[in-house]
């Protein structure tokens, strides 16, 4: 009985609330110890040269990525000339064009050499055939020779790929991704650039050429359009604020007037508000065709055109009327496809009124004061940038041909 008394009393004691407590915050402490790695702070210095896992040599990596990020950065804030090779790589790696980094370390000294590359040699030397890669370096080349730094330079291609989201022509993103799309080559985006991307509906282009003009409204601003209605469009629409409304946003509009069903028609139409607004030959019956609402509904097809009247306002529809009523109007067709013409100075092609010439910029500029450091403008050296690239093109196949008949 003494035994088992004294087990019992010896039981007691340890298993106490006090001490169980104690044990508690004594297992707490160490499991903090470990995961601060303050245990090896005290040890010697043998044991901090020694790895081991969560202790406090653990946490470099994070320095080591802070280090390389500063090595990557250091000297970026030279003059473009001065640039070494590794920096102009790191340059190119940012733009998108990692692809020819490799080429640029072993034949780019510095960035004055690149600034006086000519079109052939950036072909030959960096090993860049593709137009669009070659457009894209020589405008960006351009613009380190400008004073002004203009804000779509600061929009890179993956911007441009969410951008066609918005827009309501997500079918087009890979053709833009693979070119490198950017923000200044959306500026001085050109017929002949739209057709080689595969575009080529004659709504789509003016889809994009709306939008691009949006953009230019805005000042060029990432976050400028709207994607999900507010509380102030419950009130009222002003045309302004209808231009930046996303192809998502002019869905949302319709489920409200009661057009939920056709909604989903629009995906991929390339319809925004921009396109509704500024397109003067865009109208209700345009957007009722692409909705796929059936011409026998007629009372239907005048529901959706008392709102969209109230929509873009009666001085925009007003407008629409006037160009309408012209002698150069031309009724837009959204299965049309785009009609172009190259420039034939040999034979003295004369274009249609519905021709557009290629080498005309999508959008164009009204007025550019932002001047290079030769004094042309930047629409001139875009134009001048895309006929010599397609120039050289042409030269490269016809030697690729000519090639095989030399050596017989």
């Amino acid at each position: 009985m003494y035994v088992s008394s004294f087990k019992f009393t010896k039981r007691r004691v340890v298993d106490s609330p006090d001490i169980r407590e104690i044990k508690i915050l004594s297992r707490q402490t160490k499991q903090e110890m470990k995961r601060s790695g303050s245990q090896e702070l005290s040890g010697d210095d043998e044991r901090l040269g020694d790895f081991k896992r969560g202790g406090a040599r653990a946490t470099a990596g994070a320095r080591l990525a802070w280090s390389r990020d500063l090595k990557r950065n250091d000297g970026m804030d030279k003059p473009f000339q001065q640039r070494d090779g590794e920096q102009i790589s790191y340059w190119l790696h940012d733009m998108g064009l990692s692809m020819y980094v490799s080429d640029c370390k072993r034949c780019i000294k510095n960035g004055g050499q690149l600034l006086k590359a000519t079109t052939h040699e950036l072909e030959k030397d960096l090993g860049i055939k593709n137009h669009f890669h070659r457009k894209k370096l020589q405008l960006a080349l351009e613009a380190v020779g400008s004073s002004i730094k203009e804000k779509y330079g600061q929009l890179n291609y993956d911007w441009v790929t969410r951008w066609l989201d918005d827009i309501g022509l997500p079918q087009y993103k890979s053709n833009f991704l693979e070119a490198r799309i950017d923000g200044r080559m959306l500026h001085y985006l050109t017929v002949d650039d739209l057709v080689s991307l595969k575009v080529m509906s004659s709504l789509h282009h003016l889809s994009i050429k709306r939008g691009i003009q949006a953009l230019r409204r805005s000042s060029w601003n990432p976050s400028c359009l709207k994607r999900r209605p507010a509380q102030s469009d419950q009130l009222h629409n002003a045309p302004d604020e209808v231009m930046l409304w996303t192809n998502h946003r002019v869905m949302e509009w319709l489920r409200t007037i009661d057009l939920s069903e056709y909604a989903p028609n629009l995906r991929g139409s390339g319809v925004h508000g921009a396109l509704m607004v500024l397109e003067a030959r865009f109208n209700a019956e345009n957007l009722a065709s692409l909705l796929s609402i059936p011409t026998s509904k007629t009372l239907l097809r005048r529901h959706l055109f008392t709102h969209f009247v109230d929509l873009i306002g009666q001085d925009v529809q007003h407008k629409k009327r006037e160009y309408e009523a012209s002698s150069s109007y031309q009724p837009l067709i959204p299965s049309a496809k785009i009609k172009y013409s190259r420039k034939r100075a040999i034979f003295g092609h004369k274009r249609s009124k519905s021709e557009i010439d290629a080498d005309d910029l999508v959008c164009p500029v009204e007025s550019l004061t932002s001047k290079t450091k030769n004094g042309t403008s930047h629409t001139e050296t875009a134009k001048k940038i895309g006929v010599y690239s397609k120039e050289l093109n042409t030269l490269t196949d016809m030697l690729a041909k000519d090639v095989p008949s030399s050596n017989v």
